[in-house]
């Protein structure tokens, strides 16, 4: 019995196939007609009460359900009326019933009121569904690339950690799936639309046709008979169908709201309490125009302009007590501080101006407020998540960031320094907000025109008011805040490895004694310095690799140090052993996309590696150094379509030489090796870089990498 009802829509989906065949009786037919009417009042009903569109995912498949339902009622009812014989009545109860309704014993009026309904449904609200559809599965689509963005800012920042960044990748997934699904299941709709006028056809043309024949009645009684049971079954088919595509329209126009459509249109009307009462009196006005129907008007007038008035009347009382803000407290008495040149008297105050913080952030007076805590600010906090974040993503913990205002700086500007010296500066408008334009706007945004300071995107910055019509039309909106620090931890990614120095090191092998004593006391200083160690962990974190596990980094070391003592070989031997972490790091969804070397490419590059006293370099032609840049950068705009991490692949060794090669022209590629990916990942290649015509001469001059 259980297994029966977990599958017992799959069963009922079989029974509904099967009305196209068997035959129903009249009694149980008029069952299924209002249990027809009861679903689609339900499904219409959660359409108006989810407050988005993934709440009711399974619409789709059910609008497919619904159709197929009422097409297998329609062919029941179609053989109950056809199948007539003069004896009894025709139709079952129900259509009977709704065709005298409609009617009112007018049959001509019956027919006219009955296709007004139809191609109300057909023309309005099943076109309209249908286009709304296509447009919201062409702006998702449009916009998965600027909302992919948006949430690797905020991992990035540290606003959301990774289980969270998954979710909200998923949920977008779901959308462009969902939107998609939409899009064609609309054509169902206008389909079933198309059919209802055809089996009304038939049934009043057949049935007259049938009814002659077996001699049912002349010629107008026949007419007459068959009408009313047409009429009643194309409208128990229509109601169904009308509430079907109404909420089809609902549910795609949902991506705009925030509650259900009941709370969201109670809110915004009381919102405008203005606009509700100048209807009202202009009702009034009307209504005391002579010839005019004036108790209609003014009875309606006078209930908007009483309703609007307490509207503003309860407004206005919540605005003034937002105002109300409780007294600040009396500032305490401060002692005169020295003067600057009294306190530079003292020597060991000077030296206190040597120091250089390891990251430092400067800003202009108006964006005090957004990293004062005093005044509401949160970009500390929003550090403070980031640089956990961080940690548990790649091993290292961020040194401290220094925050301060400076004057040389403009009102909206700021600036990141690292170790002293500026490596990223930017600009921003707090009363703004920053929308990234997606590849095809849905419209044109009023705004001032600007570049995302952290991923180069052409953008905007909008004012508050036009936030929402921007979404709308598929940008990507972002708070000033959000701007700022998204910025600053991209900047510390790309510069992290320049903040690890010899006590960072020191301290990650601290914490690795508590865990692992034994690996510390064999490793380090007998088999590994820290200044090797450090170099090591550098360069993982300057090519993205996470050094979170430093047991197995430590392990991987000391046994390539028995065999070799290039240090470059010693990093390529701890990548492979960090298989799994690369691949998590690099890999979506179980796919990996990459340009490769031509075997002839990876040849050429193996013959260009020298070596001297310092060790290994690579002394590249520059006619194939010229080469292989000019390809990868055409490759590269194949990566940004994708949304995706630039990645080259080739083989072991000269995978280092060719990534420092290439950090030169493109710091955002990462070069990875076969061996650092691990077997159970679907490798798609974008392109192959490989050797043009100009190629095969012999180099003439080698420069040095």
């Amino acid at each position: 019995m259980r297994r029966i009802f977990q599958n017992s829509i799959a069963l009922m989906v079989v029974v509904i196939v099967m009305f196209l065949i068997i035959p129903v009786h009249e009694s149980l037919l008029d069952i299924l007609i209002i249990i027809n009417i009861s679903l689609s009042i339900v499904i219409l009903m959660v359409t108006m009460t989810i407050s988005e569109a993934l709440e009711f995912s399974i619409f789709p498949s059910l609008l497919l359900i619904t159709t197929l339902f009422r097409l297998g009622l329609n062919v029941s009812t179609t053989r109950s009326i056809l199948s007539y014989d003069g004896s009894g009545e025709v139709g079952t109860a129900v259509i009977r019933t709704f065709g005298q309704l409609i009617t009112q014993g007018n049959i001509v009026l019956g027919i006219i009121i009955f296709f007004i309904i139809v191609l109300v449904q057909f023309i309005v609200i099943t076109k309209g569904a249908e286009r709304v559809a296509e447009v919201a599965a062409r702006f998702t689509l449009d916009a998965m690339p600027g909302k992919q963005m948006a949430i690797d800012a905020d991992l990035s920042s540290g606003l959301i950690n990774e289980q969270q960044a998954r979710e909200r990748r998923g949920k977008i997934q779901r959308e462009a799936d969902f939107y998609g699904a939409m899009d064609g299941a609309t054509k169902i709709v206008k389909g079933d639309a198309t059919m209802s006028l055809i089996i009304t056809a038939i049934n009043l043309i057949g049935g007259i046709i049938i009814g002659s024949m077996n001699g049912v009645g002349d010629l107008g009684t026949v007419a007459q008979t068959y009408s009313i049971a047409t009429i009643g079954d194309g409208l128990v088919s229509q109601l169904p169908s009308i509430m079907i595509s109404t909420a089809t329209g609902m549910i795609v126009t949902r991506s705009v709201s925030d509650g259900s459509l009941n709370s969201d249109v109670i809110q915004q009307f009381a919102r405008q309490p203005r606009a509700i009462l100048t209807a009202g009196a202009v009702l009034v006005i009307l209504g005391l125009i002579p010839g005019t129907p004036t108790l209609p008007l003014l009875v309606v007038g006078v209930a908007l302009a009483v309703l609007g008035y307490l509207m503003s009347g309860r407004m206005e009382r919540k605005e003034a007590a937002e105002l109300v803000q409780p007294e600040a407290p009396a500032e305490a008495d401060m002692t005169m501080a020295p003067s600057e040149t009294d306190y530079y008297k003292d020597i060991n105050n000077v030296y206190g101006l040597l120091t250089v913080d390891p990251i430092e952030m400067e800003f202009g007076y108006s964006l005090i407020p957004l990293v004062d805590e005093n005044s509401g600010g949160k970009l500390i906090s929003r550090i403070v998540i980031f640089r956990r974040q961080y940690a548990q993503e790649m091993g290292f913990v961020i040194p401290s960031i220094r925050l301060h205002d400076s004057s040389a700086l403009g009102t909206n500007q700021y600036v990141v320094k690292i170790k002293g010296e500026e490596v990223a500066r930017g600009e921003i408008l707090v009363d703004y907000y920053l929308a990234l334009e997606p590849v095809s706007p849905a419209g044109e945004i009023d705004g001032i025109e600007t570049i995302e300071p952290a991923y180069g995107i052409p953008s905007r910055w909008i004012l508050p008011e036009n936030k929402e019509m921007a979404e709308i039309y598929g940008y990507t909106v972002i708070d000033p805040l959000s701007v700022m620090q998204t910025h600053l931890s991209e900047v510390v990614r790309r510069h992290a490895y320049e903040l690890l120095g010899r006590a960072e090191v020191m301290q990650l092998v601290e914490n690795l004694k508590k865990t692992a004593p034994e690996l510390v006391e064999e490793a380090i200083p007998n088999v590994l310095s820290y200044a090797n160690l450090e170099r090591i962990l550098r360069g993982l974190l300057k090519e993205g690799v996470p050094v979170r596990d430093l047991a197995t980094i430590l392990e991987t070391a000391v046994d390539s140090l028995v065999t070799t003592k290039d240090m470059d070989m010693v990093c390529e031997n701890i990548r492979v052993a960090l298989s799994r972490t690369i691949t998590r790091r690099f890999c979506e969804h179980g796919q990996l996309r990459v340009v490769t070397l031509d075997a002839e490419v990876e040849k050429r590059v193996i013959s260009s590696l020298s070596k001297n006293e310092q060790g290994i370099y690579l002394a590249m032609g520059p006619d194939l150094m010229q080469s292989i840049v000019t390809q990868l950068a055409d490759y590269l705009k194949k990566f940004s379509d994708l949304s995706q991490t630039p990645i080259v692949l080739t083989s072991q060794v000269i995978r280092v030489y060719l990534s420092r090669m290439l950090s030169q022209f493109y710091p955002g590629v990462y070069v990875l090796s076969f061996n650092e990916i691990t077997s159970d990942v679907q490798i798609q290649s974008l392109g192959n870089i490989t050797l043009d015509t100009a190629q095969t001469r012999p180099e003439r001059k080698a420069a040095a990498v």
